[in-house]
């Protein structure tokens, strides 16, 4: 029998961050019990979540902005990889000013925090740090998108984006640590879990399960993404939580080996294979490229000997989290970038637009086809015209109204519809953060819509169902895609008036009509069967073999 040894199970190494003081004040030392004890306020920890979330909302990190700078100069780039990366530092550049967020999807609030045991606070802490997230979302220009359930099938949107997911657990000393993060529709929903056995535990197996499963993860959480992929686990739950921190980066520090205590370690050899895969998918930085993910975390963790757990995370564009810590000298948040300009070349928009089609929306929808018609997929589009905006809640009603033998809405039959929901819209301007959604949750209305004359043409990020295809194939319809992550982008350069055309009661759900200027967009789906995510997704490329030693 062996000795009891204890082990943290993600033992974290020296913490580098570089932070800026928020406040000295609200924290304070006192004596007892022969110990030093550090005393916390309230204030200090809704001053950390406000601050936090209004940070991630708007800045990211250096880091971050280093990898979309030198997809820029990477000669093996595609341009639609330096298209989608010039647009995202531009993007950048726009939230930094503190108005409008990076994405509409301001996400749900997460935070993970670390007492310590000589910590004294009022033992309040989530009331205090969900009051913080509170005042960010209603104080700034952000989304709500926390819908509570009245019962089983109805729900109403919280118009605060609480609850907040906060989760606090002990820790020893006398430091309170905080990883704060907003996870969007998007990029959650790119989490997958899979139970797998001892099968796929040797290197041949898991390159395979890995290359199948990353292929799979499609656009809809607007890549380049951060990636982290987690095998074993004490418990299915934990593989995707652990997955959640690795897409952050919070688990960077990890040991590189394993042990007999059971700790979890990362693997550099594996990381720099799978990262291999996602270059040569072809997906790239949404329309076809290398830069399908900036980056890739592997982390090994201890496993029930039934039981192989391998969890999926992505972060995406919106790669929004921070690090923050109290201690005895003051309340202290991640140092995140407020000059995302440093890292945009000087280079001028014309050396980008040689081959943009330019679209007039504003023509009847059957010449707006015909013009769509004589491209292949691939190509990149100006939008400019109107549009009309609705999304799942819309879909639905509407689908309703076919079903009682109403017509399809003339809107819909004389528009282009943008699947999307905005964020607040700031005084002075005409919109607000009015990114795209992901496409596949209207899926199941193209069939039907198209057939009745509506969504003939459609706009919005991600792949598409095989069923969307054979829709536009046989009613003459298009899906096209739009640039994810750059929600400001549009609202200050792109979208130049909004109206509510239906459904006011259903906020950022409601049907819009819009009107845009160059407009950015990608054929993805043709009217003759062709999907651009249908070619980059088939025959896998062969598997590669690289070394396991450290990258």
């Amino acid at each position: 029998m062996p000795e009891f040894a204890y082990t943290d199970l993600l033992p974290l190494g020296q913490d580098t961050t570089q932070y800026r003081l928020l406040t000295a004040d609200g924290v304070r030392t006192r004596k007892a019990f022969g110990k030093e004890f550090l005393e916390v306020d309230p204030g200090v920890l809704t001053m950390l979540a406000r601050e936090g979330m209004r940070d991630i909302a708007h800045l990211l990190r250096p880091g971050h902005l280093r990898q979309l700078r030198s997809i820029l100069d990477d000669a093996e780039a595609s341009p639609n990889d330096r298209f989608v990366a010039r647009d995202l530092l531009t993007n950048a550049c726009i939230a930094a000013g503190g108005v409008l967020p990076m994405c509409q999807d301001t996400g749900t609030a997460i935070i993970m925090g670390k007492r310590g045991g000589e910590v004294l606070t009022d033992g309040r802490d989530e009331e205090h740090l969900a009051r913080g997230v509170y005042d960010a979302y209603t104080q700034l220009n952000l989304r709500y998108s926390q819908l509570a359930p009245l019962t089983m099938w109805e729900e109403r949107n919280t118009g605060s984006n609480l609850p907040a997911q906060i989760e606090l657990y002990a820790a020893p000393g006398a430091e309170y640590k905080f990883l704060l993060m907003a996870k969007g529709g998007g990029s959650a929903n790119k989490s997958f879990l899979y139970q797998q056995t001892k099968a796929v535990l040797n290197e041949a197996s898991m390159l395979a399960f890995l290359q199948e499963k990353i292929a799979s993860l499609g656009t809809a959480a607007c890549p380049p993404y951060h990636l982290a992929v987690v095998v074993g686990g004490t418990s299915a739950e934990y593989a995707l939580k652990t997955a959640k921190y690795a897409s952050a980066r919070y688990l960077d520090t990890l040991p590189v080996a394993g042990s007999p205590t059971g700790h979890g370690f990362r693997d550099p050899g594996l990381e720099q294979q799978v990262l291999e895969i996602t270059r040569r998918a072809g997906i790239g930085a949404q329309f076809g490229g290398k830069y399908f993910c900036h980056d890739v975390r592997v982390i090994r963790l201890p496993r029930h000997g039934a039981s192989c757990p391998v969890a999926i995370a992505v972060s995406c564009s919106a790669d929004r989290q921070a690090l923050g810590k109290i201690t005895r000298d003051g309340a202290f948040l991640e140092r995140l970038e407020t000059d995302p300009a440093q890292y945009l070349p000087e280079t001028t928009e014309d050396e980008l637009d040689d081959d943009v089609v330019r679209i007039d929306l504003s023509r009847p929808m059957s010449d707006i086809r015909a013009e769509l018609s004589r491209y292949p997929i691939r190509t990149r589009l100006a939008l400019t015209g109107p549009m009309v905006v609705a999304r799942d809640i819309a879909h639905a009603k509407i689908a309703e109204r076919l079903a009682a033998g109403e017509p399809m809405p003339a809107y819909l039959r004389d528009h282009a519809v943008y699947y999307a929901g905005p964020a607040k819209t700031p005084e002075g301007y005409a919109s607000g953060s009015f990114g795209p959604t992901t496409a596949g949750r209207m899926d199941s209305y193209v069939g039907q819509f198209q057939a009745a004359g509506g969504s003939l043409v459609m706009l919005a990020k991600g792949n598409r169902s095989a069923a969307v295809t054979a829709a536009c194939q046989q009613h003459g319809g298009f899906y096209l895609g739009s640039v994810g992550g750059a929600a400001a982008k549009l609202a200050q350069d792109c979208i130049t008036k909004v109206d509510v055309l239906e459904y006011p009661e259903l906020g950022m759900e409601a049907v819009w009509r819009i009107e845009v200027r160059d407009f950015p967009a990608f054929i993805v789906v043709d009217d003759k069967g062709n999907d651009f995510f249908a070619d980059v997704s088939g025959p896998a490329a062969p598997l590669l073999t690289i070394g396991s030693g450290p990258s």
